[in-house]
């Protein structure tokens, strides 16, 4: 009798947005206008007509339904405020990782590499985000500069 082997398809890493107002649904729709449609994620809004433990129990709801196997990442807005801080009381006890500063390059980031593990993902989210914020003039500036210094190099 041959061994068993395991050809289940790798499983897709479920995706919260958890931002102030209405900037997570707006990313998610996003995402969608440019990936086509997405399936098991969600965004939550903190904003201050809900009350913390009204966020908190959607937050863990979502996290346990979106949690297929291979857990959840959780982007949040920004570093030490409110959607980090509640998503942040899901660590202990959900598979769950939390990266903050999310923005459009994050997201589809992370949904096109979703089967990815949990872990990895959080870092190439991470990565993601951070190669996502150019400042194109200081960009294009510094290339004028060298291909100026190349032409004067070139001329001597």
């Amino acid at each position: 009798m041959a061994p068993e082997t395991n050809t289940a398809e790798p499983q897709d890493v479920g995706i919260i947005v958890v931002a102030h107002a209405d900037y997570g649904s707006v990313l998610l729709r996003t995402a969608e206008f440019i990936l086509g449609p997405l399936s098991d994620c969600s965004s939550i809004s903190v904003d201050i007509g809900q009350e913390v433990p009204e966020t908190v129990r959607r937050l863990k709801d979502a996290a346990q339904r979106l949690d297929k196997g291979a857990g959840v990442i959780i982007l949040t807005d920004m570093f030490g405020g409110t959607p980090t801080n509640l998503a942040l009381s899901l660590l202990s006890s959900h598979n769950v990782e939390v990266v903050t500063g999310v923005n459009l390059p994050m997201v589809l980031k992370v949904f096109t590499s979703r089967t990815t593990p949990l872990a990895e993902l959080a870092q190439l989210a991470s990565d993601a985000g951070i190669k996502g914020i150019v400042v194109p003039g200081a960009m294009l500036k510094s290339r004028t500069m060298g291909s100026d210094k190349a032409q004067k190099a070139d001329a001597r």
